[in-house]
């Protein structure tokens, strides 16, 4: 690399944010953080900016504009608020890198207007090619924009695709941990509390995406996103439980073979990998010893305990805006159970419902995406009122 890349973070408060710093405290030679944004989590942005200097910070409730524009009075940099500054830092010239990292719907916008503008993204919000997929990848085509996979499953199936050609895929194999109820029977769940769920035996992240484990929503959304990343149809891609997250994912070919990425559960790796392709850094993260292992296990998943990912590709199939349907409605019933106003499989039921009741569009533009995300969210919050 000639000169130092310059990174705009979308969500740098949160998980995969606060860990793509690290990765470029270790490697500061390389990497310049430009531009750093917030939801609402004021006191780590001021914390963050402080520290790096960014040239523009900015946080998404504008409620915060004034006590943060406060709080960085005298530094040179440049505060903004709003979804809307959100989306023109993504395009701004100076920027090389955008790392999405916000949670959700709220990251569909600024990472169109990142590709409409040309920037390279390293993709860690699936909600964007959950719900616009078909659009998104479009559009990174036509810009000759490249979209670099950190979700750990992507990243390992993108790693084990280099080099290879890919008309010879026979399927991707998406691991699951299988989530903090991997173990627990069915009728189990119907008591089950968000306390209970956000009990993730493996990774460590922030609690939608948690909560989004334990039903396996998740892993349906990371199958409509390898779907449009990989550009594979829906019935070659395949989901199986792995307790140990040591195998993050693995692509089978033609001749029967299989490839595997493995490596301890840390998303500094894949956050690293998407900053410095096609360069390998060394890494200080722990190393996986297979021989301290002992074995890995793989099994199916049980499609009518964990309804959200049998819906998620029936959603795939269905294709047009179904899939913007799902997250909407997923975003506010995660929402409700997170705040006890509904059980565990009440969830799925309501999404479900949803999905039948919201107008569906075949081949739907962005403003039908953002139409489409509206009504949805309107008609799953009249269900739980």
């Amino acid at each position: 690399m000639s000169h130092k890349q310059t990174v705009a973070i979308l969500g740098s408060t949160g998980s995969i944010g606060t860990q793509t710093l690290d990765v470029i405290d270790r490697h500061s030679e390389l990497f310049e953080v430009y531009a750093l944004t917030a939801h609402s989590n004021i006191d780590l942005l001021v914390e963050q900016a402080k520290r790096y200097r960014p040239e523009v910070v900015a946080i998404a409730d504008e409620c915060h504009y004034k006590t943060l524009r406060e709080a960085l009075d005298g530094l040179p940099i440049k505060v903004f608020a709003g979804a809307d500054s959100i989306c023109q830092i993504a395009a701004m010239s100076p920027i090389d890198t955008v790392v999405t990292a916000m949670v959700g719907y709220s990251g569909l916008l600024p990472t169109v207007r990142a590709i409409e503008a040309g920037k390279k993204i390293a993709l860690a919000n699936k909600e964007t090619l959950v719900v616009a997929g078909e659009l998104v990848t479009d559009l990174a085509l036509r810009n000759r924009v490249d979209i670099i996979p950190i979700d750990s499953e992507h990243s390992a199936i993108f790693q084990c695709l280099v080099g290879e050609n890919e008309n010879s895929v026979e399927k991707l194999i998406l691991t699951a941990s299988g989530g903090a109820f991997r173990d627990t029977p069915k009728d189990d769940l119907r008591l089950a509390t968000a306390a209970d769920a956000l009990r993730h035996p493996t990774w460590k992240m922030g609690a939608k995406i948690t909560i989004d484990s334990a039903t396996m929503m998740n892993k349906g959304f990371e199958v409509i996103e390898a779907r449009w990343l990989f550009d594979i149809p829906t019935d070659k891609i395949e989901v199986i439980i792995h307790p140990q997250s040591i195998v993050h994912s693995m692509v089978q070919f033609c001749d029967g073979s299989i490839k595997a990425q493995l490596g301890q559960p840390d998303m500094r790796h894949p956050i690293q990998y998407a900053l410095t392709f096609p360069d390998r850094l060394y890494a200080q993260v722990e190393r996986a010893s297979l021989a301290d292992i002992h074995q890995l296990t793989f099994e199916r998943p049980d499609y009518e305990k964990f309804r959200n990912l049998r819906l998620a590709y029936d959603a795939l199939r269905r294709g047009g805006n179904i899939p913007c349907i799902l997250n909407a409605a997923n975003e506010v019933a995660v929402d409700a159970f997170l705040k006890g106003k509904v059980g565990f499989f009440a969830m799925s039921d309501i999404i479900e419902q949803t999905i039948s009741e919201t107008a569906f569009i075949s081949s739907p533009t962005l403003d039908d995406y953002i139409a489409t995300d509206r009504e949805a969210r309107a008609r799953t919050s009249e269900k739980i009122k």
